[in-house]
């Protein structure tokens, strides 16, 4: 009604009044004629915007209608001539409580999201191969060009998780310092932004549930493809659908708050502490970050409550700062079981985050009122008044609070590197050396990245058996005896190491093998799993070489000068085939050339030849020390097979098996 009219009402003394039923209540009778009990509310001023009604039931579906009388006059449904204005009967319903059917709807909305996003990013991941690699092995000394291959390579993958896994992979490998590194992980931090900005610009600005089905009416059919790439960009399409659709999904699961007066009071009584309030929303983020494993999808769930009006925008803001610090726990979790190079880059990471965090809830008031002018201004509404701003209104929080931090921080490195280095300390060389250094944290996104991890370790698995060959070049020429307890001592707990990688080899290469692997991965994996066995055969032969020298020495057993010239001249040989097979292992499966390890096998079979010659010319002397003479063949014997293990290493590399 306008003005005039309800001036007029009021003047008249007219108020206004509803009648309402339940539908449940509503009968038919013969003629087809609804039989309708109506129920009467209180009266109320003509001039209200709003009634509310009471005694309704959560759950129910009802009748009304809205009529003006006359003050104090008893309306009666009978007596309709009374009532002067009816408005036109309108069907409601009242939506029940969230229950636990509907927190389920919600969690499976939750979790349909995440496997949209996990499909899109191995996608990604699969698509550009080597290429995530080949940018962060660009990184220079330069922190802005490591801040800027971290926001590229995540921003790419979608999966900062991705990123840290093989930033510390370069750090174990020597190829990236931990100052490099960190400067990686900041830009990661700004990379995860491009999420929500997704999120934002499509899932709350377009309808992209409309396109999710047919997108993946398109995809299916590639997934049928012989290519793998064609594959790849398959589940990158799928991926992406499924992410929207699961949104939302997310969006209609997330309860009105409106129609749960309970919980409404409840989030008012939250947000109505001050900074406590914040906190205790910062608190809220990083729990839900920890639980659901994605800081992506917990962002997304944050937006999907801020565009709803479940939390207010403030309430938004601190539980993307919370989220920032809980994407570090997960990460410090999963570093738990990892070697000192995944504690320390794990925790740079948190104090990167949690220092950010700390600087902008100081400063957070200020930063709220920036971020409201900014929206009004622009035109967008107030994020304090307008619901659907309120999404943009935390991706510019989100970008702006990381830039910022990165802008400040980014001047610290050296110190943070300090700080973490003392944090994990280096337990020596049985934390440098001994453990896997890049397969210790479980599968990656990929196969394909998988592969890459284990490659990495199969060639450090290399330099340990190297490193058996020189300890017992040592113990045989060792005349100290407690040197020489310690050195067999020593070359025993590598044999067990050995025995240990390549059991954990084997299984990871096994967990890989359950994916849809392509030929060319195949093939590599083949290729590892023979590599692993030939070098843990290594490690079983010069451990008991390093029994048999042992024996020599308890039995008081010497060789002669001329026994201890061949052995050493094998040996060499060996180091030689030793350096090509490491060289060969660092290099791409496939593509190697076997002519120098060929080469150097036949002259380690040429020299053994020899060896074994005078040796049988010898045993024809009456004065040959027969006891000297058996362990001294066993020992040229055992380096031959060693040089077999090793070209089957090489051969592996080159895809001759």
């Amino acid at each position: 009604m306008d003005y005039d009219a309800v001036t007029s009402l009021k003047e008249n003394g007219y108020q206004g009044v509803v009648y309402y039923t339940s539908l449940s209540s509503i009968t038919t009778e013969s003629d087809g004629k609804e039989n309708i009990t109506w129920s009467q509310s209180e009266y109320f001023d003509v001039s209200d915007s709003k009634f509310e009604l009471v005694g309704i039931t959560q759950g129910e579906s009802y009748k009304a209608k809205v009529g003006v009388v006359r003050t104090g006059e008893l309306v009666n449904p009978k007596f309709k001539q009374e009532v002067e204005v009816w408005s036109a009967v309108e069907e409601f319903s009242i939506d029940s409580l969230f229950g636990i059917f509907d927190l389920l709807v919600l969690i499976g909305a939750l979790c349909f999201f995440i496997y949209g996003m996990k499909i899109m990013s191995e996608g990604i991941q699969k698509l550009a191969g080597n290429s995530m690699r080949k940018i962060l092995g660009t990184i220079t000394t330069n922190r802005v060009a490591g801040v800027f291959t971290g926001f590229t390579t995540t921003a790419l993958i979608q999966s900062s998780s991705a990123t840290t896994v093989m930033l510390v992979s370069f750090v174990n490998a020597g190829l990236l310092s931990l100052t490099q590194s960190i400067g990686v992980i900041m830009g990661a931090n700004i990379g995860t932004t491009i999420t929500a900005w997704l999120i934002t610009l499509l899932g709350f600005k377009i309808k992209m549930s409309v396109i999710a089905l047919p997108l993946i009416g398109i995809g299916f059919p590639m997934l049928f493809s012989s290519k793998g790439k064609m594959r790849a960009f398959a589940e990158f399409i799928i991926g992406f659908a499924i992410l929207f659709l699961g949104l939302a999904a997310l969006k209609s699961a997330v309860p009105d708050i409106k129609h749960n007066p309970e919980v409404l009071a409840f989030l008012k009584e939250w947000t109505s502490m001050g900074f406590l309030s914040t906190v205790l929303f910062v608190l809220v983020g990083t729990i839900l970050t920890v639980v659901v494993q994605s800081s992506s999808a917990a962002m997304t769930l944050t937006l999907v409550l801020c565009a709803n009006g479940t939390i207010p925008f403030e309430a938004a803001a601190a539980m993307v700062l919370g989220e920032n610090i809980g994407t570090t726990i997960t990460a410090n979790l999963a570093a738990m079981v990892g070697n000192v190079h995944a504690k320390r880059t794990a925790r740079a990471h948190f104090i990167f985050n949690i220092v950010g965090v700390i600087w902008m809830l100081i400063a957070f008031e200020g930063f709220m009122y920036l971020i409201n002018q900014y929206m009004v201004d622009s035109g967008a509404g107030s994020p304090y008044t307008v619901d659907g701003s309120v999404p943009t209104a935390i991706s510019i929080f989100h970008t702006t609070f990381n830039i910022l931090n990165v802008l400040f921080l980014i001047w610290w490195v050296n110190l943070i590197a300090k700080i973490v280095t003392r944090m994990v300390p280096s337990k020596g060389d049985a934390d440098e050396e001994f453990r896997l250094e890049y397969i210790s944290t479980g599968l990656l996104g990929t196969p394909e990245l998988s592969i890459m991890e284990a490659k990495k370790e199969v060639a450090k698995f290399g330099k340990i058996t190297n490193i058996m060959s020189n300890k017992v070049r040592l113990l045989l020429s060792e005349t100290d005896r407690k040197k020489r307890v310690k050195l067999h001592a020593s070359i025993k707990k590598y044999e067990e190491i050995t025995d240990r990688i390549e059991i954990e080899i084997t299984n990871y290469l096994g967990k890989v093998s359950q994916s849809e692997l392509t030929s060319e991965a195949s093939i590599k994996i083949r290729g590892m799993l023979s590599i692993a066995n030939d070098l843990e055969r290594i490690g079983d032969i010069y451990y008991q070489m390093s029994k048999g020298i042992e024996r020599k020495n308890d039995e008081k057993v010497w060789f002669s000068p001329e026994q201890r010239e061949r052995l050493e001249k094998l040996m060499n040989r060996i180091d030689d085939s030793f350096e090509i097979m490491s060289k060969n292992l660092n290099a791409e499966y496939g593509s190697i050339k076997m002519d120098d390890a060929i080469a150097q096998e036949i002259e380690i079979n040429r020299y053994r030849n020899e060896i074994r010659k005078e040796h049988l010319e010898s045993m024809q002397k009456e004065d040959y020390n027969m006891n000297s003479g058996m362990i001294y063949s066993d020992l040229f014997s055992s380096l031959e097979k060693v040089g077999d293990h090793v070209i089957n290493v090489s051969e592996a590399v080159a895809g001759k098996i």
